[in-house]
């Protein structure tokens, strides 16, 4: 549980409480399950989030762009009775997320149907229920088409379900709208719409009462307003009031406030919605960039996915909590919701720590793209996928998406789409016989594809979707394939263009679309890409793909993940990481990385290759890589310095191949002169002890459930032994279970819930779930070598 984030029991109005127990589970494909007279006590008992796929053997007869992990098909059941005071309420079930093609059912009555995964749902469940006798509710989600995205989606019910309990009169599904249309720092106006249903068989006069409260507890902004709803039907309303001396939102400094909506009818309270909400104002200059109250700022981005490796989908919030305190550290300042809505928590972290957010829509249209089988680009690629749904539900999923999500600060565009105009993937053009035209699929124009000027017609509809919904934020789309784009008004639906990997594009269509908002949407790794930010002031975002690896999108088996991020899968800091850090930050940065004298230019550049270990054969000869954000440094081995160096633009230094000698490597890092910052390597000895940390943080609850256990293996004296990649075993006893073990190897095909799971370069993260938050648990943990250590969580 996450601090502050605890939900309402159902006891009161607006009653909204996790539905998420008490579930049974069946994998594969039923007649009759969603009967209420169904036997399912052979059923397997779980907790809900739920993604069966990351249990199930990873197998090259899978996919490689799910990470060789089935999909297939899987019904859940719950029963349950209604409470004295719910059985008079009106009902509801809302799913945050089901992956994918769900059927939902209650008592045997089929309420819908939800092809999107990513897309949250509800449905009223109040004619269907039995006030004094047991209920059940079945869920089917069918992925039988399990390559039917380009990366791991998991399969289930992998987020929060929750059951709100409502009077007659109550606010709509997601239908209160908080925006800010006036900032300034003397005086803010603050906008309230509502939408509000009225389930009576007669007329209703209903007072609408908002307030705006600090952190404080002071009211600092409060409006009533009186609207009369006919019988069995909805109405909308808006309230208005300022707020003097605002407190502002910003990346430093996430200020937030809380917003209390209130429906009163007959002098009864009959609903009430809460939550926190942010003041902050946000402009984009074609010429000079992004503006966050009126300051101009770089969005140093970095994209993400849903799931969390050994995890799969079903995340706990406690573990985005750790993954985006050290991408914040690191430098980074917004995020990329790739290429779907997320999770509903992960919106209200980025509020609370200050990250600006591009939320995005879909990956695909209305023709489906390349998901790869054997490996990236290689052989015969499948096309299952949201494609097949697109025309019936896209424009409702999108402003689905708007709606649920428009209250959060942090997001400052939606997105339409990713790489809809990837070339050849579908869509294609002649121009694509000329120029430079970067992830070309095939060879230049392959007119049996289709056009690319139906983009023009698909984004304009998906862009009124959205604003039909929030006018107080820019549409944007992530382009591939600019060059062809540009022949079509897909652009010029556009409020920002986000290019893929195309900033040598930057200037020549600044120059001749001098209107055009153009940012980087998806960018690489290397320095050019962040100079070209850093360089253009109307260039004002850059989003490196990725900030965290991710499962699926995969090389050939046995690769069953991507390794493009900052971070690896279990959270851990790679070189990219730091380099990143001396780019994006002010903080003095010096890090090292060791390499054999024989390694290749290429393998040396490349910041994706991480190694810390200083423990080599005799006779070597080693090269070194350095890091830093200084004016010098000084390579010293065993205190005898090896030189200093001036570190140039490219915040990197190589030091030539030297002689291997165990004990320190250290580096100095200088500005002006003045040494500030060091960092080192040490030769480690024999294995001899386990060091572990209980990863704590402010957001997360001193009794959550959810327990994070950094595992490093250690010589004598304390240092990592880098190169240990023996087995750790994980006793737990019936108080705990292990929810996953991850070590971050791209190509271990482990059980991630097994007992015991390999360290990878002396390091793992153990994620753990006690049965119950407020029961001490005690974990053992052995490594070959090392004395055995309990852990008191």
């Amino acid at each position: 549980m996450l601090a502050g984030f605890v939900e309402a029991s159902a006891q009161n109005v607006n009653e909204k409480e996790l539905f998420n127990t008490g579930w049974k589970f069946h994998k594969g494909d039923l007649n009759d399950a969603q009967n209420v007279t169904y036997n399912d006590a052979g059923w397997r008992k779980l907790t809900l989030p739920h993604d069966w796929s990351i249990e199930e053997p990873f197998s090259e007869k899978w996919a490689s762009a799910t990470a060789y992990l089935p999909g297939g098909i899987g019904w859940y059941r719950k029963t349950f009775t209604l409470s004295a005071v719910q059985a008079g309420k009106r009902l509801y079930i809302y799913f945050d997320g089901v992956y994918m093609n769900s059927d939902v059912w209650i008592n045997g009555h089929h309420l819908g149907k939800r092809p999107n995964g990513f897309t949250p749902f509800e449905y009223d469940i109040t004619p269907f229920v039995n006030k004094s006798k047991p209920n059940v509710i079945a869920v089917k989600a069918d992925h039988s088409e399990f390559a039917d995205s380009r990366w791991y989606t998991g399969s289930g019910i992998y987020r929060n379900v929750y059951l709100k309990v409502k009077n007659d009169v109550h606010f709509k599904l997601w239908g209160v709208g908080f925006s800010t249309p006036v900032v300034g720092k003397d005086k803010a106006e603050g906008k309230v719409n509502v939408a509000i249903a009225n389930n009576q068989n007669a007329k209703a006069s209903v007072t609408v009462k908002a307030s705006l409260i600090d952190a404080a507890g002071k009211v600092v902004g409060q409006k009533s307003n009186t609207v009369t709803i006919a019988a069995k039907d909805s109405a909308d309303t808006g309230l208005d009031f300022v707020v003097n001396n605002p407190r502002l939102w910003s990346v430093n400094k996430p200020e937030l406030y809380t917003l209390t909506v209130s429906l009163w009818q007959n002098g009864k309270k009959t609903d009430e919605w809460k939550d926190e909400v942010g003041i902050r104002k946000i402009e984009f200059d074609a010429d000079k960039g992004f503006f966050l109250n009126d300051e101009n700022l770089k969005l140093k981005g970095v994209c993400i996915h849903d799931d969390a490796g050994a995890l799969g989908v079903a995340v706990p919030p406690e573990v985005w909590v750790r993954r985006l305190r050290k991408l914040k550290a690191g430098g980074t300042n917004s995020i990329r919701m790739s290429h779907n809505p997320h999770a509903d928590y992960l919106y209200k972290l980025c509020d609370k720590m200050g990250f600006l957010v591009m939320d995005e829509a879909f990956d695909e249209w209305e023709y489906g793209k390349n998901k790869w089988v054997e490996g990236w680009n290689v052989g015969k690629p499948a096309n299952f996928g949201y494609h097949t749904y697109f025309k019936e539900w896209a424009e409702r999923d999108v402003r689905d998406m708007v709606q649920r999500s428009r209250n959060h600060p942090s997001i400052i565009m939606w997105s339409i789409g990713n790489e809809i105009d990837y070339p050849n993937d579908p869509y294609t053009h002649p121009v694509l016989d000329s120029g430079r035209n970067p992830q070309i699929y095939g060879k230049g124009y392959m007119p049996e594809h289709p056009p690319v000027s139906r983009l023009g017609e698909l984004s304009k509809k998906l862009a009124n979707a959205v604003k039909s919904v929030d006018k107080s934020r820019p549409v944007t789309a992530a382009l591939a394939g600019v060059v062809m784009s540009n022949t079509t008004d897909y652009p010029d639906n556009l409020d920002l263009v986000g290019y893929n990997y195309q900033e040598y594009r930057y200037k020549d269509d600044h120059a001749k679309y001098p209107k055009r908002f153009i940012y980087g949407s998806e960018n690489g790794m290397a320095i050019s890409a962040w100079n070209a930010v850093d360089s253009n002031q109307y260039i004002s975002a850059q989003y490196l793909w990725t900030g965290i690896d991710y499962l699926g999108e995969a090389g050939k088996w046995p690769w069953r993940s991507n390794e493009a991020g900052l971070l690896d899968m279990a959270g851990f800091e790679k070189a990219s990481y730091y380099l990143r850090k001396a780019l994006w930050t002010n903080e003095p940065v010096i890090y090292l990385d060791s390499f054999d004298g024989t390694a290749n230019e290429r393998a040396v550049k490349n910041p994706r290759a991480t190694n810390r270990s200083w423990n080599w054969p005799a006779g070597s000869k080693i090269k070194i890589r350095c890091y830093t954000n200084c004016d010098e440094a000084e390579l010293i081995l065993n205190g005898k310095s090896l030189g200093k160096q001036a570190v140039k633009n490219d915040h990197t230094l190589f030091f030539d191949a030297f002689d291997y000698e165990p004990g320190e490597l250290l580096v100095k890092g200088y500005k002006n002169g003045k040494e500030i910052c060091t960092d080192k390597l040490l030769t480690a000895g024999p294995v001899a002890a386990i060091k572990t940390n209980i990863y704590h943080d402010a957001l997360i609850a001193k009794q959550t459930a959810y327990q994070q256990i950094e595992v490093n293996i250690t010589d004598a004296k304390g240092i990592l032994v880098n190169n240990a990649d023996g087995l750790l075993n994980v006793k737990t006893n019936k108080d705990a279970v292990i929810m996953g073990i991850e070590n971050g190897d791209a190509t271990s095909h482990d059980s991630f819930t097994a007992a015991e799971h390999k360290v990878r370069n002396g390091s793992l993260i153990i994620y753990l779930k006690k049965l119950n938050p407020l029961t001490a648990v005690g974990i053992v943990l052995t490594y070959p070598g090392a004395a055995p250590v309990t852990v008191k969580l």
